[in-house]
């Protein structure tokens, strides 16, 4: 029986040691937190469907009570070492052995304090969109004070000369969009502006959904980037954009501003991997070996990726990503047979 680590206990992690557990490999997955699911914890509902984002908790959970594979929680891997086999060694010093690793290490969200000029953390009212979706679960938006006007700001870390993410995180527009019907379901009577660069509805059911927010929640959206944001006496945010499409400038008051931050690689994935033949990108995540043909696999033989830790990326295809991964790994192992 062969030995697989996985590194990450997110969706993409959980899914990949599930799939190499059934194909009879012996599998450890290793999370550097006291729970598994990654960043979908945080979350309150999922777009295009706004399906509660407890049920793919629970989808993660019942894997994880199968016991089909190890779990060793609150492990954080920082090296890895080489010989005949990899040996991934946590921050105690522990040493681990396996055949193959697959890193499933995710991404963090974009610091939304780098981009100063929108106030984030010295404003009250300017929030990021994981803080809005820690509110919905809370229900802690202040209802018997309810904001009249709201702006979405989308792009905050992506496509941005400024903050050196030149690449579409892929997933924040379809976010704002969602977070727009949420809100305005929360505050029926405010006013909900998003401002975007270009509407990327790529997703099944996106299109439907933007749709949907226009005509039904009466959601508006401007094309434009917001310059400025300062904030008033009443804790009002005064922002500064511009309508490109009409080419005018806009100044407008509104009582909640919203960031939609995009995602970045995780900075401990860079040295985790640094003394082994794993490439990054442009983008500064975990290049493949070919995106057409071998999506999954790194220069390292050995050494496999799954999920967004190779590229910005959804639920669905972070699944898809991890059921792709544990094939290749299965195949580099040699061993065919699906154990039921």
């Amino acid at each position: 029986m062969k030995s697989v680590i996985v590194i990450g206990g997110g969706i993409a992690g959980v899914e990949t040691a599930n799939q190499l557990s059934m194909f009879g490999h012996k599998v450890l997955l290793l999370e550097k937190d006291a729970e598994l699911g990654g960043k979908i914890n945080n979350w309150h509902c999922l777009f295009p469907n706004l399906r509660d984002a407890s049920e793919i908790k629970s989808y993660i959970n019942k894997i994880a009570d199968e016991n089909r594979f190890a779990i060793n929680r609150n492990t954080e891997i920082v090296k890895f070492t080489k010989n005949n086999q990899l040996h991934p060694i946590d921050q105690n010093g522990d040493e681990y052995e396996a055949d193959a690793v697959v890193l499933a290490t995710g991404f963090k969200l974009f610091r939304a304090e780098r981009k100063e000029e929108y106030g984030y953390n010295i404003y009250k009212n300017v929030i990021t969109s994981a803080d809005l979706e820690r509110k919905f679960n809370e229900k802690s938006l202040d209802t018997k004070n309810p904001p009249r006007r709201i702006a979405i700001v989308h792009c905050v870390g992506s496509r941005d000369e400024k903050s050196g993410n030149h690449y579409c995180s892929k997933v924040c527009c379809i976010t704002g969009v969602k977070q727009a019907i949420e809100l305005k379901k929360t505050f029926p009577d405010a006013e909900i502006i998003c401002f975007y660069m270009d509407l990327r509805m790529h997703g099944k059911g996106y299109e439907e959904l933007y749709r949907e927010a226009q005509e039904k929640y009466f959601v508006q959206f401007i094309r434009g980037r917001v310059s400025e944001a300062s904030e008033n006496i009443d804790k009002s945010i005064q922002i500064k954009a511009e309508d490109t499409l009409s080419g005018k400038p806009l100044k407008m008051t509104v009582d909640m501003m919203v960031l939609l931050v995009g995602m970045e690689m995780e900075k401990t994935s860079v040295s985790l991997v640094s003394g082994c033949n794993v490439e990054f990108g442009n983008n500064r995540f975990f290049n493949v070996k070919d995106e057409f043909t071998q999506p999954n696999s790194t220069l390292e033989k050995n050494i496999f990726v799954a999920g967004a830790c190779s590229s910005p990326m959804n639920i669905s295809e972070a699944i898809l990503s991890a059921r792709s991964t544990a094939v290749e790994v299965n195949k580099y192992l040699g061993n065919m047979e699906i154990k039921v």
